[in-house]
């Protein structure tokens, strides 16, 4: 099917009044396109550590959204104008302007699949639900992954190397706990190499979805991995969850000042001795964390790997 893609030129002052307003109409999927710049809080959960550059606001905003082949665009975009001239008495909608477009009807959820492919770090193979393992890997360790909406399939090199560490670290009375889990990946590899039991958070709600259905993919007992939304940097009932000094493992793949912050906070979390594995960290940002680490008395440094422009850092708490 084809869609007619209609762009409006507006104001940011105006774009969420407007965006009510053609929701009221009855449109759907509205994409709103300004240079606001984004809040500490909007960037927390997001997998980069450098944002990109954008144009100084200017105050201008665009919003797109789309009908269909079978839909009364003329009547629509009168009920468009309506809603401006109304909005105009104590908005300003800018230059008003709407042009068209057309587009495909493309699968946005599931179009990324075709680019999940079976692959291997070192002996483990890592697979998408819907492949078939490979006979050239049939001896290998299998973890199936579907991440939906959370982070995580296991391609990024920042995974691999956190995948590579907990390889050396986790024994069978590992108790482990994965900060920022995403799709649950890191967990997940974790009790197939033979840890006892995973603790895991994440700020995404989406990731404890992907986590249950992935435990289910790879036959794991929900009673191995307890998982729950929250932040543990900030929130006393999340550290409580957690609880304190039982843990042989942390690891943690997410952001430089992310983990900057979270070294002060998971030592209360680990035994002593108990290892921290950190990635997401890039190199251009590896001496800001591993300074960070050095302040820290309770850690020492016990390894810093690369993989590409990516950095991990394993320390152990004294």
């Amino acid at each position: 099917m084809k869609w007619k893609k209609f762009t409006l030129t507006t104001t940011t002052a105006a774009e969420d009044l407007i965006s009510s307003m053609l929701d009221e109409i009855g449109i759907e999927g509205i994409e709103i396109e300004d240079n606001i710049p984004l809040t500490e809080k909007e960037t927390k959960g997001m997998f980069i550590d450098i944002l990109p550059e954008t144009l100084p606001d200017d105050g201008s905003a665009k919003i797109h959204f789309y009908l269909d082949e079978e839909q009364d665009t003329e009547e629509i975009l009168k009920k468009v104008e309506e809603g401006l001239n109304e909005l105009s008495d104590f908005v300003d909608v800018g230059e008003r302007r709407i042009y068209v477009s057309e587009t495909e009807d493309t699968d946005w959820i599931n179009n990324w699949k075709q680019y999940f492919k079976p692959f291997t770090v070192d002996d483990i193979l890592i697979k998408p639900t819907w492949e078939p393992v490979p006979k050239e890997h049939g001896n290998k360790l299998v973890i199936q992954i579907d991440p939906g909406t959370a982070f995580g399939t296991g391609m990024h090199e920042t995974t691999q190397l956190c995948i590579r560490q907990l390889k050396k670290y986790v024994t069978k009375e590992s108790l482990v706990l994965d900060v920022g889990t995403g799709s649950g990946i890191l967990g997940i590899t974790a009790l197939k190499l033979g840890a006892k039991a995973v603790w895991a958070t994440d700020l995404d709600e989406n990731a404890i979805t992907a986590v249950g259905e992935n435990l289910k993919s790879n036959s794991i007992p929900d009673e191995k991995f307890h998982v729950t939304e929250g932040n543990i940097i900030e929130e006393k009932e999340i550290k409580d969850w957690a609880g304190y000094e039982i843990y042989d493992i942390a690891v943690a793949n997410i952001l430089a000042p992310v983990i900057i912050l979270l070294q002060k906070e998971i030592p209360i979390h680990l035994k002593k001795g108990g290892i921290l594995i950190t990635s997401g960290i890039i190199n251009l940002k590896e001496e800001e964390v591993k300074e960070a680490f050095a302040a820290n008395s309770q850690f020492e440094i016990l390894e810093v790997i690369r993989q590409g422009e990516w950095v991990s850092i394993t320390a152990r708490k004294r």
